[in-house]
């Protein structure tokens, strides 16, 4: 029960930060799971069975209050469950860490470009429709390879774009669901397959349901407060987390932090 109400804080955390910036569910959910020892291939699928439901009340929160850019909500969501599903089959049979820094440089670098257009008025533009599926099928991929990275690599890149950031941020979160959905199945497909045996995932359960129930309760106000936070505000806190996960990430390549 210890472990049930722990990770009830680390979700009810994750959920809420993700739902006011478009990120960082996967992020902090998977970094706590692998603080405690719990496998990579293991740490991402709880993570990404969790966000079906936390996804599911977040989206509906941006839906009611039409936060979702739809001509870039499709594209990124099947270009991200191309992405996430290929990523997924990668993780359970090849380690993903050789590409993370390549992924940090080009988080650092986004988050830099965020942060400079927070402090400059730029007109908000729409990210080219025609580019939101490639775009999706790297942050699927990088999502299901890390336990997280869709927002951090997707609300990134279009708040940097100069998409307005609360539209950025609810079509980001509400294209998640379909993904994550994709991710699990994939992880699923794989354990039945025996391509991969699962980390023993019913020894995580409390874990899985703290991070559920946490998530659910944050979940139903983020449309809420991206709707009412100043833009600039958001897209300050939008580059500020990215260079923070980003950072905190590259120290533990370094073997710095833990």
């Amino acid at each position: 029960m210890d472990t049930f109400l722990m990770f009830l804080l680390v979700g009810l955390l994750a959920q809420s930060v993700d739902g006011a910036l478009g990120m960082a569910y996967g992020v902090i959910a998977n970094t706590v799971l692998l603080a405690f020892g719990v496998p990579p291939a293991t740490a991402s699928a709880s993570v990404h069975v969790a966000k079906i439901f936390t996804g599911g009340a977040s989206a509906a929160s941006h839906i009611a209050h039409r936060n979702i850019l739809w001509p870039l909500f499709w594209p990124l969501a099947i270009g991200g469950v191309v992405g996430g599903v290929v990523g997924a089959y990668v993780l359970t049979g090849v380690p993903g860490e050789r590409i993370k820094p390549y992924i940090l440089v080009y988080l650092l670098l986004i988050g830099a470009w965020v942060l400079w257009r927070a402090g400059h008025n730029i007109r908000n533009r729409i990210f080219p429709p025609r580019l939101s599926g490639p775009l999706g099928v790297v942050g699927g991929f990088l999502d299901a390879i890390g336990g997280g990275g869709w927002g951090p690599t997707v609300t990134s890149t279009l708040v940097g774009a100069g998409t307005e950031p609360r539209r950025a941020i609810g079509t980001v979160n509400s294209a998640e669901l379909l993904v994550t959905s994709a991710i699990s199945a994939a992880f699923l497909v794989a354990l039945l397959t025996g391509r991969w045996d699962g980390g023993a995932l019913e020894n995580h359960a409390w874990a899985i349901g703290g991070l559920i129930v946490g998530g659910l309760i944050a979940a139903p106000f983020a449309g809420w407060i991206t709707k009412r936070v100043p833009a600039k505000i958001l897209t300050y806190g939008v580059g500020g987390l990215i260079i923070l996960l980003a950072g905190y990430q590259a120290l533990q390549l370094a073997g710095i932090a833990p």
